[in-house]
Formats: C-alpha cells, structure tokens, sequence
C-alpha cells in the first residue's frame, strides 16, 4: 500500500470487538495481537484505555 492511500480505519476483517485494534496494526504494519497487549496493559495501569477504545470506535471510520 503506498503510504499516501494509507488511511487509519477499522478492520472489517481482524475484529474481536468492534475492529480498532485490528485497523490500528494495519495502518502501522504491526500485528494486531502486539497491538491488543499493548491496549490491555494501557486498561490495566492507566485505565483510560476503555474510554480510548469508545473514542475511537466511534470517531474511525469502517474500512
């Protein structure tokens, strides 16, 4: 994908929930399980990750 086209976007593809995770690690070439432990541990210590998460359900867009 050429890195003009690359829109940030959730995955209608990789979701467990509502497809964020799985958008995030496509528009940053990560796998989305490194993405998903990284958002469980911002849950765990910050506890701002759950309303991160409803943000940006919310404000991306369906791939």
């Amino acid at each position: 994908m050429d890195i003009q086209n690359k829109r940030l976007a959730k995955s209608r593809t990789d979701r467990k929930i509502c497809g964020v995770c799985g958008g995030l690690a496509e528009y940053l070439n990560l796998d989305p399980t490194l993405i998903r432990l990284l958002w469980l541990l911002l849950v765990l210590v910050a506890c701002s990750g759950v309303l991160a998460y409803i943000i940006a359900a919310i404000v991306m867009p369906e791939e």
